[in-house]
């Protein structure tokens, strides 16, 4: 029988490969143009020729998703990867050597979490202006105070173990010590929570998507197409904004179930 590491592994390594293999499919082959209007009739019901219907401009829903699918998981996996390495590098120099470069980072920390992550999101690329390269600016900043707090406590706490002492007495420097010796061994609970930080990261796209002000409004993105579909929820076209919603669902699902995942295989007490 499968232990719960295993079966949250498999889950979440499987629908996130399969969300890489349909975006990697959708740069070579949609069933149509994902911003061409008019391929279909308006509101058209899922069918033969539309599988997911299309929405209130004709556009092939399947379409649309696949193309979408390679900005949401694009766009979320660069942003967590710039938020967690500036981030653990700030972290690192933070914890290891203290003192008033510790107070001037936490302080900035503070003041940047002072405010709700998406509330802040959502006022800076308000200003900034829309587009791929704004949003993924956007989140990298407003993930990267989480990656420092955390790998700022884990090297804190592992700066005067044995290992990092001993590394001292053979002559290495404080910066070799901190990121050849310590650093590493505080990359479990920074990897696992990557996975958790990439969901929130796909759900803050589709919000500023769906509010209009992340990606421009013809761009296939899950959060506009759910926005395209509201105005015929309530007049029976369900699927214009059902089926971004369960991509939106199954990815994030993905991220969650491999970060717990990780947070299991990095610290085996949690293993049943």
């Amino acid at each position: 029988m499968l232990s719960r590491f295993s079966l949250s592994m498999w889950l979440g390594a499987g629908l996130l490969i399969f969300y890489v293999g349909i975006a990697l499919l959708s740069l070579f082959w949609t069933p149509h143009d994902p911003a061409m209007p008019g391929v279909g009739p308006s509101y058209a019901s899922p069918s033969w020729a539309f599988p997911l219907g299309t929405d209130r401009l004709g556009t092939d829903l399947l379409s649309r998703l696949m193309a979408g699918t390679r900005y949401d998981l694009g766009i979320s996996l660069v942003a967590v990867f710039l938020s967690f390495s500036i981030g653990t590098f700030l972290g690192t120099i933070s914890g290891y050597f203290g003192g008033m470069i510790d107070s001037v980072i936490m302080r900035m920390v503070e003041i940047f979490q002072a405010f709700p992550a998406l509330l802040f999101a959502m006022l800076i690329v308000q200003t900034i202006g829309a587009g791929v390269v704004n949003v993924i600016a956007v989140l990298a900043f407003v993930g990267m105070p989480d990656y420092l707090r955390l790998a700022r406590g884990e090297v804190r706490s592992r700066r005067d173990w044995q290992y990092a002492e001993a590394a001292r007495l053979v002559g290495n420097n404080s910066w070799g010590i901190a990121f050849k010796h310590i650093l590493p061994n505080c990359l479990g609970p920074l990897l696992a929570f990557t996975s958790i930080n990439a969901a929130f990261a796909v759900l803050v796209i589709a919000s500023l998507g769906f509010l209009g002000i992340g990606l421009s409004p013809d761009t296939p993105e899950w959060g506009n197409m759910i926005a395209r579909g509201q105005d015929g929820i309530m007049t029976g076209q369900w699927w214009v904004s059902l089926f971004p919603g369960v991509a939106i669902l199954g990815m994030t699902g993905a991220f969650y179930l491999l970060g717990d995942a990780l947070s299991d295989l990095f610290d085996p007490r949690r293993r049943t």
